[in-house]
Parts: C-alpha cells; sequence; structure tokens
C-alpha cells in the first residue's frame, strides 16, 4: 500500500477461505441469517485474542444502498453487529453511516476499479456527527477483501471526528489474493 488506509487496526476471525468463505455467501445471498449470530461469537473469540484490545465505543455497520438493501431484504454486516454489539457490551449505531451513492459489488469490478466505485460513497447521518467528535469507531463487516469499502467509511469517520477506526471482519482476503 502506497497511503496509509484511514483505518487505525483491523482484526478479522478468518481468511476468506473455505469452507469460511461459502458459509459467508450462504448468509449474504442465501438468507441464512442464523449464520449471523455464530459469525458475531467467532469475531468476539478472535477479538478477545488480541492482547492490546482498545475497545470501541460504538460500532457501526458497513451499509448497503437502498436499492442493494430492498433486493435482499437485510444488510448482513447488520446482522453480525448486533450479537457482536452485545457480546463485546458496545453500543451499536446502525444509522451512523449513510451510503449516499449506489455503487456497483465491489466482486463486480476489477481491483484498478474498486477506490474509484466507492468514491463519495459513504457520509455520517447528520444527527450522528456530534456522537463521532472523539470517538473510537468499530467498523463491521463481512468480508474485506481489497479494504477500499471499509477505508472510504472509515474517513467518512474520521472526516466527522472519529479519533480511531478500528476494522472487525469476520474474513478478509488472504494478501495473496488481493
Amino acid at each position: 500500500m502506497r497511503h496509509r488506509p484511514a483505518y487505525d487496526a483491523t482484526i478479522t476471525a478468518f481468511d476468506y477461505a473455505a469452507p469460511v468463505d461459502q458459509l459467508l455467501l450462504q448468509l449474504k445471498f442465501g438468507a441464512r441469517l442464523a449464520l449471523a449470530p455464530l459469525f458475531a461469537q467467532l469475531l468476539h473469540a478472535a477479538i478477545e485474542q488480541q492482547s492490546r484490545w482498545d475497545a470501541p465505543q460504538l460500532l457501526c455497520p458497513v451499509p448497503l444502498g437502498p436499492a442493494r438493501l430492498a433486493q435482499r431484504g437485510y444488510n448482513q454486516a447488520l446482522e453480525i453487529a448486533r450479537p457482536l454489539a452485545r457480546l463485546l457490551d458496545v453500543h451499536l449505531q446502525p444509522r451512523l453511516a449513510l451510503r449516499v451513492r449506489e455503487t456497483r459489488a465491489q466482486s463486480s469490478v476489477t481491483p484498478q476499479e474498486r477506490q474509484a466505485n466507492l468514491a463519495h460513497a459513504f457520509a455520517i447521518a447528520p444527527q450522528h456527527v456530534a456522537l463521532l467528535q472523539g470517538c473510537h469507531v468499530g467498523i463491521v463487516d463481512d468480508v474485506m477483501s481489497s479494504g477500499h469499502t471499509v477505508n472510504a467509511l472509515a474517513a467518512a469517520c474520521k472526516r466527522a471526528g472519529a479519533a480511531k477506526v478500528s476494522i472487525l471482519v469476520v474474513a478478509r482476503t488472504p494478501p495473496r489474493q488481493r
């Protein structure tokens, strides 16, 4: 990476590889919502293994755009964030961030197009900006591949006044595959 990311830390439970990848796809596209609490528990276990874990003050799931949310019927990041917030005893802010521009699925664009695809895609809801002043935010998502999605959301949080942003994802694409 040539540029430092907007986020300060990343914790992941798994590499995005079999069999976890197939289970995440079932959650994301197969409406297997019962998998979300399991993923939250596994991510919580990974967090607890961190010796220098600094708990965020609030959790923010990566928001879907209105069209994708209507099509899917749920946000898999929010479904993971709900039980994770309870396990961490951290406040969940499901409407903190907004996807203000519909984007193509990151999996459908080339690695070179991913950053541009997410440019200006996220904003912090005006009524929640005060919450972020000097705050440590935990962004929750199911999968992190190139990191452009979480980086764009972390940058929006920092512009709104967040002091620190940690990324909490169930699975991350191994470096050799990014």
